[in-house]
């Protein structure tokens, strides 16, 4: 019993050393990641009542994450979670953009070197262990997409319970024209939209703009620009913040439905398309899709398909089939799962699995040239199964070499939490009523009115829940009578990736 006593106590120690360790080297981290006396810090730090908010300040460069950066943002974010001074966290960008994603020139540059390749993949490594601990969060987080927000951009935001969309948000994950895959827990995230927005935008790198942020999901709240101070003031009044509280609070400030707004969403024929091609496991099959769309009689589909096209002909073909292949396998994923597949993925770029990343980052953010880059291989068909083993494979070499994210023990909570909770209604959430409220249990539903009165009930009027489901409905239910002519009920009607 002594001996067990003894090995339990060294057991203890052991794990308070480590402990003192990682708060060491986060101190020092930060204290070597201090910006000089005359300079404004990249990340600053504020305190308002019970409010407390990082502001990304970078704005010459779209607030790009740095490493520096994000030895800044951990031990704050990390303080704040623990602390019960703390009840709402707010992530904010100065200027035009939240943030318009990773620093990937410093990157490729590290990459680019055997001796300092580690560095590389060590950015991914902290940027990603952010990500996650943002979705761990114990305090509401709420993430004000205030402009550009792109790749790391959307990594800071994706989990937050509240992300906000204004007029000026602009979202993207634009990896595929730099020769790279969609990261930060895209996998995750993009895999969870309705329908195949996610792999559209995966493969892309297309990107939505204000409201239709909102309307595809991505987005919980859509708020003009010039109300967000007003809100930021409004959080810091409350003293005891629960997250339903404060998605009662938001919605308060959200903007009224304008039915003359052009949304830019994807909608209606256009959408049938998006779902239809993109529903494939293999690139091939998308492009042949999109083929025969942009030949048809409808001039959206066709417009749409040829624009498409246009598009993933630029992308690095190695590119669209890793992303593809991320995409797919996340969906079955957790979110720390998700995000140690694509650190491999990271790993396997940075270690020369596929020479598209310098590439692309040399040519469209280094020389910004328009015309596609050298990709090599230059073609889809050329792209074979095994050069995308590379970065999935247990036994690739190019992985060898990957680390795995290293997770504080209290923060590896929380992450089940549904990121769609506050958002508009899901395409799974409006079949799920209309499939399963019918006596018979069978496919019929309940009438439009039911539908949107059971929505408006369980969304607490939220704005924006009518429009989307009426949406939905139009594209994805027929009316079904009963016979007599009395009563007339929806029924779901199946189409791509219905099971």
């Amino acid at each position: 019993m002594f001996t067990a006593v003894i090995r339990n106590s060294m057991s203890r120690t052991a794990a308070t050393t480590r402990a003192a360790s990682r708060r060491t080297s986060a101190i020092a981290r930060q204290m070597s990641s201090q910006a000089p006396a005359n300079e404004e810090p990249t990340v600053k730090f504020e305190s308002n009542s019970s409010l407390r908010t990082y502001i990304l300040n970078r704005p010459t460069k779209l607030n790009a994450l740095d490493q520096q950066m994000l030895s800044l943002l951990r031990p704050k974010i990390e303080e704040w979670s623990s602390s019960e001074l703390c009840g709402t966290i707010v992530g904010r960008g100065v200027g035009r953009a939240f943030c318009a994603g990773g620093d990937v020139a410093s990157v490729i540059k590290n990459a680019s070197n055997p001796d300092t390749r580690s560095q590389a993949v060590e950015y991914f490594k902290q940027e990603f262990e952010m990500d996650y601990i943002l979705a761990c969060l114990k305090k509401p987080y709420v993430a004000i997409l205030d402009g550009v927000t792109m790749g790391g951009g959307v990594g800071l935001a994706a989990n937050a319970r509240i992300r906000i969309a204004t007029e000026n948000t602009v979202f993207a994950m634009p990896e595929t024209k730099i020769g790279y895959c969609p990261d930060v827990g895209a996998s995750f995230f993009l895999s969870r939209l309705d329908g195949q927005i996610g792999t559209y935008l995966a493969l892309t790198s297309d990107s939505l703009k204000g409201r239709a942020v909102f309307e595809h999901g991505f987005a919980t709240h859509y708020l003009p620009s010039k109300r967000v101070p007003m809100l930021l003031t409004r959080l810091a009044e409350l003293n005891d913040p629960h997250p339903n509280l404060l998605n009662r609070v938001v919605e308060e400030f959200s903007a009224e439905w304008d039915a003359t707004e052009a949304s830019g969403a994807f909608t209606g024929i256009r959408r049938i398309a998006l779902d239809h091609a993109f529903r494939h496991n293999d690139v091939e099959s998308i492009f042949a899709d999109l083929e025969r769309f942009s030949a048809a009689d409808d001039a959206t589909v066709k417009d749409w398909a040829a624009k498409t096209l246009e598009m993933l002909r630029l992308r690095s073909p190695t590119s669209l089939k890793v992303a593809l292949e991320a995409v797919r396998r996340g969906k079955q994923l957790t979110l720390l799962e998700a995000l140690n597949m694509e650190l491999k993925i990271a790993t396997a770029f940075c270690n020369g699995a596929s020479p598209d990343f310098i590439t692309g980052v040399e040519a469209v953010l280094v020389k910004k040239i328009k015309e596609k880059p050298e990709w090599s291989p230059a073609s889809l068909e050329e792209v074979s199964p095994e050069i995308v083993s590379r970065f999935f494979d247990p036994k690739s070499p190019y992985l060898s070499s990957a680390p795995q994210l290293d997770i504080p023990a209290d923060l590896q909570t929380g992450t089940s939490r549904n990121p769609m909770m506050y958002a508009l209604p899901t395409e799974a959430e409006i079949r799920a009523l209309v499939t399963g409220s019918h006596v018979s249990g069978g496919d019929m539903g309940m009438r439009v009115e039911e539908l949107l009165a059971r929505f408006d009930e369980m969304r607490e009027g939220k704005i924006g829940v009518k429009e989307k489901v009426l949406e939905v409905v139009q594209r994805r239910c027929e009316l079904t009578d009963n016979a007599d002519g009395n009563y007339v009920w929806l029924k779901w009607k199946r189409g791509p990736g219905d099971r």
